[in-house]
């Protein structure tokens, strides 16, 4: 015999109401009809079985193979959606109620994991349906399939009943369930495609308007409130430490192998016991949400690729198109529930909406953005929710948010290329507005306790954003050299230029020593290129390759080198008098910009930066005392002049300006990069990385094979860059890992004058 019975025998020892007589019935060949009293007797049993490893594996491969005859699964589904309307329809529900949708959603879940993790992505086989000699009940179906059911039940529990100490084990439960049935995408790497079958998602996808928006605000308001585990739980089974060994927990623990919650977490005594777990598993289940897209084909296209079977792959991927997200246009228009609902011009706007404490919100972000999910719903508001970004632009504390930003910027080495990507788009994003950009030169701060390598002392929270962008321009060029973090930082302080007011000593020189270290970078590459064409000069093929690629890196160094030219001509055009400190650092380090003052990309920009040196000079010149001038005497000097400075002989440019542009299908990144957010966060790490990675030019599905996959996708960053000015640089990076081997595929990058 098997290590679970296959079949119920009495003879066995088991009576029928035991856990082991009952589970195995349900694993086994023999299917029980929705109206038998053996789903009675499964769903109020306590269970507290304890079983090996090796059984439990063997469980769920037997249920696995007998599932398309008995279809238990299909029905212990209708049973969770039964039993949660019922917790839902009536008054006083007693706490056997909840019990029983308890147990169907965690013994659904630990056997529908298994059957998700045993599938390929173009096989996914649930059988969600009941078998055609079994009739469907038409008041329990009411013509919908068995996925839209549940996730009807499932989405209206958790938006229509409140979180208390009875309702609590439920609620995450769900939640859990949640994540699990939607986990199908982990299939449908590296990309979405029209194959992909995510038949819950869809479900949830198909409920009504009024119902999703009632599910983002219930979950955000978890997410706000972070209720704690109730001392009332703890009689329940599996969060009691006395229950080991209940036959869920060892399913659980043995079954688990990316998606279901580590029971430890529940008991844990340290810092990371007191996270709320309601609160983590309702944001999870939030991003997952709002940033699926189903990927469709047009109907045209779905005649002509029935009529021409040889259409290709890529062809036929063109002709595909995303659908709309309710969940992701609910949380876009959620509004600040202490305002009316009204547009400019006072007319009420209709139909269903989300009403959020903006207040408590921002509060709440402020102190979770340590958590990377954390930093996520932050990037998905600002860039959707107007209403949310106007709001958070007039808050006089935005310290509140920017210092824990700023924070995890200094500790780059220790975050995620993508939580340094979502950071510094966040600062994008902010620095377009300019009341945002003169605000934070306003904000004075007492202190930077874990700034170590200098002690700041009365800085602005401008010059601090300032010095940490620099610096991690600093840490890119040494550590990641990725082009598009360069671009971002550069891109935040040019916006932040035209407004900076008062920046410190320490702000002022590091940018200058920006400059400094980008020009040493590209005389280098300018003398390699050099070099190495001497050398391969005899081989025109060899030498023509590489000074092929050693000019396109300088062409971007040069790029570079003129984007902090121009934020220093925008210090120096529209705020001068108020940045002595500035116009101090380049005169102190003048002599760096002297190499560069007859190139064709610089001397434009040089010409401006020479005007103020030789006015601040002569300055100097006319005061000139015996000895050397002190740093107090050389600065009271400037600050003097700057009071009668008046922009004579300057050439006037545009103001520079760059904007944060959503990709039109962000989803290849987004839906990987949560997903490594909720394995990750429930103790399945990121994938180890060791060694230099592997380049190569393509990467297909076939060649990466069928198992599961941690795609980490660098976000698709397009700027939108000012007329006439610098480039237009578009570069997609793809990270693709593979248990614990990387590959990385490179597209060429377009760079247009």
């Amino acid at each position: 015999m098997g290590a679970v019975p296959s079949t119920p025998r009495r003879s066995s020892g088991y009576p029928d109401d035991t856990a082991e007589y009952l589970i195995g019935t349900f694993v086994g060949e023999k299917s029980f009809p929705l109206s038998s009293e053996f789903w009675k007797k499964l769903l109020e049993l306590s269970l507290n079985l304890e079983l090996p490893s090796d059984r439990v594996r063997e469980a769920c491969e037997l249920f696995a193979k007998n599932n398309y005859h008995s279809r238990h699964l299909a029905k212990i589904l209708i049973h969770l959606a039964c039993c949660l309307q019922e917790s839902m329809s009536t008054s006083g529900v007693p706490s056997l109620v909840y019990s029983k949708a308890v147990n169907a959603v965690y013994i659904a879940s630990v056997f529908l994991k298994h059957l998700i993790e045993i599938s390929e992505s173009d096989s996914l086989e649930l059988y969600l349906s009941l078998a055609e000699t079994e009739p469907a009940p038409k008041d329990i179906l009411r013509d919908q399939n068995i996925e839209n059911l549940v996730m009807h039940n499932v989405l209206n529990f958790m938006a229509s009943v409140d979180v208390s100490p009875e309702t609590y084990v439920l609620h995450l439960e769900l939640r859990n369930f949640m994540l699990l049935v939607m986990s199908t995408q982990l299939l449908c790497w590296p990309s979405p495609g029209p194959t992909d079958v995510n038949p819950f998602l869809d479900g949830a996808m198909a409920q009504e308007s009024s119902l999703v928006s009632s599910v983002v605000h219930r979950l955000l308001e978890n997410y706000i409130t972070r209720p704690g585990v109730p001392f009332s739980s703890a009689s329940y089974s599996i969060f009691s430490e006395r229950s080991q060994t209940s036959v869920l927990h060892k399913v659980g623990s043995a079954a688990a192998n990316f998606v279901l919650l580590p029971f430890s977490y529940l008991i844990s005594s340290n810092g990371e016991g007191a996270r709320s777990m309601l609160a983590d598993s309702s944001l999870h289940v939030l991003l997952i949400l709002i940033h699926y897209h189903k990927c469709l084909v047009s109907n045209d296209n779905k005649t002509n690729k029935n009529q021409d079977s040889t259409t290709s792959d890529s062809l036929y991927k063109e002709d595909t198109y995303f659908s709309d997200n309710p969940y992701c246009k609910a949380l876009d228009n959620a509004t600040d529930f202490e305002l009316d609902r009204m547009d400019l011009e006072g007319n009420v706007h209709s139909g269903p909406h989300v009403k959020l404490p903006f207040a408590t919100l921002f509060d709440t972000l402020g102190m979770c953005l340590a958590d990377e999910t954390a930093v996520l719903l932050l990037y998905s508001l600002l860039q959707g929710n107007s209403d949310f970004l106007e709001y958070v632009l007039v808050r006089t504390d935005m310290d509140t948010l920017l210092m824990p930003i700023l924070e995890a910027l200094y500790n780059a080495p220790r975050k995620t290329a993508n939580q340094i990507y979502m950071l510094l788009i966040i600062l994008l994003i902010l620095s377009q507005d300019s009341s945002f950009n003169a605000s934070i030169h306003r904000l004075i701060l007492p202190g930077v306790p874990w700034y170590k390598e200098r002690f700041l002392h009365q800085t602005s929270l401008g010059s601090l954003m300032v010095i940490i962008l620099i610096r991690t321009v600093q840490y890119n060029l040494s550590k990641l050299r990725d082009v598009y973090l360069h671009t971002t930082c550069l891109a935040t302080l040019a916006n932040m230029a035209p407004h900076a007011h008062h920046l410190s000593a320490y702000a002022s020189q590091r940018l200058v020593r920006l400059f400094d270290m980008l020009s040493r970078k590209y005389n280098k590459l300018a003398e390699s290129r050099d070099n190495k064409f001497q050398i391969s000069n005899g081989n025109a093929l060899e030498g023509n390759s590489l000074t092929e690629d050693m000019f396109a890196e300088l062409h971007i160094y040069t790029d570079f080198l003129r984007l902090v030219l121009e934020i220093l001509n925008a210090i120096l055009t529209y705020a001068l008098p108020r940045n002595p400190e500035v116009v101090y650092a380049i005169m102190h380090r003048q002599e760096v910009f002297q190499p560069f003052k007859n190139h064709p990309r610089f001397n434009e920009l040089l010409e401006n930066i020479y005007t103020v040196l030789d006015f601040f000079n002569s300055r100097m010149d006319a005061k000139r005392v015996d000895g050397e001038w002190s740093v107090d005497e050389v600065l009271q000097v400037i600050i003097i002049n700057c009071r009668s400075w008046r922009g004579e002989g300057m050439k006037m440019f545009t103001e520079l300006r760059f904007m944060y542009e959503q990709e039109s299908h962000p989803e290849e990144f987004f839906i990987p990069y949560v997903w490594q957010l909720v394995l990750s966060r429930w103790g399945y790490g990121n994938p180890s990385y060791s060694g230099r990675p592997i380049l190569i030019g393509a990467v297909s599905p076939d060649e990466i094979g069928t198992n599961l996959l941690f795609p980490l996708f660098l976000p698709y960053l397009k700027l939108v860059w000012p007329v006439g000015s610098l480039f237009k640089l578009e570069q997609l990076f793809f990270l693709v890992a593979k248990l614990n081997m990387w590959v990385i595929t490179v597209p060429a990058i377009d760079t247009q004058l």
